[in-house]
């Protein structure tokens, strides 16, 4: 029943899903808040998407001048000391522009991030409720269509990195790796070696329920929706799941390249697989085209499957005894 991609016997995985949680805030640090912020926070969103708005026309005359003033160089074939001077102020003009809509759209995401934060939290103390509440009926089951679809939403809506000029993407951005003291927060998913019944071990998706400080161990939970089954692993065998997406167009350092291995999750499972990366992603919408091992095939791989960057990680290795 855990088995969900195939009968391969060199992969491991496992069959399993859950509610996948809104996309928590970049920084991942600040204080989820209190629901009765949202309206305050609504209010304001509205306020700078108005703003950023006006910023983006306010620039656009200015943008306009570029592109003439550039004809009429290209028109003459040279560039003279006076359009030379008069494009460099143009440029310093729409570079002033962009940055003040830039900080605009900043603002506007930080507010977005902290009300799916506060989404975040109530999923999470509802869950706990319907988990290990009062005990009344069964508990309902998602369907695994549902559950496919709002794993799917989930990679979509994870949080961009709109990075400020020169700066790096952080931690957990992409395919940029948590640093070693990083702890993940309760709520996160991420990819888990947990041994199975048949005593296998595979990597599934988990949900972080806690980390205990005394045996530097987490508490994660198995999204099967059949089990719900808790285990208690170690910090090697964990593998926090990216908080952003990264773009290609700006920071490809943070783009897993072709032929990359990775562990990634095969679609319609919460199953991660090793597999090769065929094709990155070129925009920040787009997914990976990933070649998944599997001994059934002549070449011992699967022909390429979509994945989102959501769900692609680095491949960790067990320790060797």
């Amino acid at each position: 029943m855990r088995r969900a991609k195939g009968s391969s016997s060199s992969q491991a995985g496992s069959s399993s899903g859950s509610t996948p949680q809104p996309s928590p805030s970049p920084s991942h640090t600040m204080s989820p808040g209190d629901p009765s912020d949202i309206p305050q926070l609504l209010k304001q969103l509205n306020r700078l998407v108005k703003e950023s708005n006006e910023a983006r026309k306010k620039g656009e005359p200015n943008l306009t001048n570029i592109t003439k003033t550039q004809e009429k160089v290209c028109a003459e074939q040279r560039l003279t000391p006076y359009y030379k001077s008069k494009l460099k102020g143009l440029y310093q003009t729409a570079m002033t522009d962009s940055e003040a809509e830039a900080s605009k759209l900043r603002d506007a995401l930080d507010k977005i991030y902290r009300i799916k934060s506060i989404h975040n939290e109530q999923r999470i103390q509802a869950r706990n409720i319907d988990s290990w509440g009062d005990g009344e009926g069964p508990r309902k089951i998602m369907r695994r269509g549902v559950l496919m679809n709002m794993l799917q939403q989930a990679a979509a809506t994870l949080p961009l990195f709109v990075p400020q000029l020169g700066e790096r993407p952080p931690p957990l951005c992409g395919a940029i790796p948590a640093e070693n003291n990083y702890i993940a927060k309760m709520g996160d998913l991420v990819a888990a070696r947990v041994k199975e019944r048949d005593g296998d071990e595979n990597w599934i998706l988990a949900e972080v329920l806690s980390f205990l400080n005394n045996t530097n161990k987490y508490e994660i939970m198995d999204i099967d929706e059949e089990g719900k089954e808790k285990h208690l692993l170690s910090k090697r065998k964990l593998v926090p799941l990216p908080l952003m997406r990264a773009n290609p167009e700006t920071n490809r350092e943070a783009i897993f390249s072709k032929g990359a291995v990775v562990m990634a999750l095969y679609p319609q499972t919460t199953c991660f697989y090793r597999g090769l990366v065929e094709i990155p992603p070129s925009g920040p919408t787009e997914e990976y085209s990933v070649l998944f091992e599997d001994n059934s095939y002549a070449d011992g791989y699967s022909p390429s499957l979509k994945v989102a960057q959501r769900y692609v990680v680095q491949v960790k290795e067990p320790k060797k005894r």
